[in-house]
């Protein structure tokens, strides 16, 4: 029988306070880095956050409906990141082809394109009105 896990046999848990803020800042900014870096994915969703956040500031709609606007498209990339880490997980398992593997991908890319409905969802709906107007 093992013994039961100690918080202190982590390596990784050592920081608290600023320390930890600081350094989990700067993981952060890596992963992003990478992200934009290694998937067209998240450069093409970024690119669409920056083209369409100007677009919903200056709509004639409230502050709230801007807010979800932006929010649906970081939101986006928020299920783009994380599908990103299950990707990378499964290969530094293994690049063998499995059927494990492809469903827990599947399931990444299935997220993706749920992220990206609701953020369109959110856009006619707020949008519609706007273009019915003119």
């Amino acid at each position: 029988m093992t013994a039961p896990y100690n918080i202190n046999q982590n390596p990784h848990k050592g920081n608290r306070g600023f320390t930890r803020a600081w350094y989990a800042a700067k993981n952060s900014w890596c992963g992003i880095v990478y992200a934009f870096e290694e998937e067209s994915a998240f450069r093409q969703e970024l690119t669409l956050l920056t083209l369409l956040t100007p677009v919903a500031i200056f709509l004639p709609i409230s502050s709230l409906e801007k807010c979800v606007l932006i929010t649906s498209l970081i939101m986006v990339l928020v299920v783009e990141l994380l599908n990103s880490s299950v990707e990378a997980a499964i290969d530094r398992i293994s690049f063998d082809h499995h059927d494990l593997s492809k469903r827990a991908k599947d399931f990444g890319s299935a997220a993706v394109m749920l992220a990206l409905l609701i953020a369109a969802l959110f856009w006619l709906t707020i949008c519609t009105p706007l273009v019915m107007k003119w």
